[in-house]
């Protein structure tokens, strides 16, 4: 996996990042940090991350598990340390997951996989943070 950062220039502090998939992102700064608030800050990037991470396996794996899942949102609310840096202390998943007969074992276990087995992103950021997650399910 690789990626290249550029620095869009000396007006600010925004900067456009390429994927090796060749995919396109544009990251900024806060206005107190010199940025202009144009795009995400890339500690954003890095939660919003985690979360697609672990909500593409709870798909996955609920979908593998025969589930009628129809629906899954992944919301994240993180707190961070007050001095450098300012890592990730805690971070709080909420899922709502919408579909038809789903099991709550199920997603519970689909969870449970995906932050202890496969989802890498949030596997490395419990290594700095406490990671807790809830659920609900929405019949549909």
């Amino acid at each position: 996996m690789e990626c290249k950062i550029s620095w869009m220039g000396s007006d600010g502090m925004a900067f456009v990042a390429e994927t090796g998939s060749g995919h396109l992102v544009t990251m900024d700064g806060a206005p107190e940090g010199g940025g202009r608030n144009l795009a995400p800050r890339p500690m954003e990037m890095v939660l919003l991350g985690t979360g697609g991470c672990t909500a593409y396996d709870v798909v996955m794996i609920l979908k593998k598990s025969r589930q009628e899942v129809q629906g899954c949102t992944a919301s994240l609310k993180a707190e961070r340390a007050s001095q450098d840096p300012k890592i990730f202390t805690k971070i709080h998943f909420h899922f709502t997951v919408t579909g038809h007969n789903l099991n709550p074992s199920t997603v519970e276990r689909a969870i449970t996989l995906s932050h202890e087995k496969y989802c890498s992103a949030s596997i490395m950021l419990a290594k700095s943070a406490e990671l807790t997650h809830s659920f609900e399910i929405i019949e549909t």
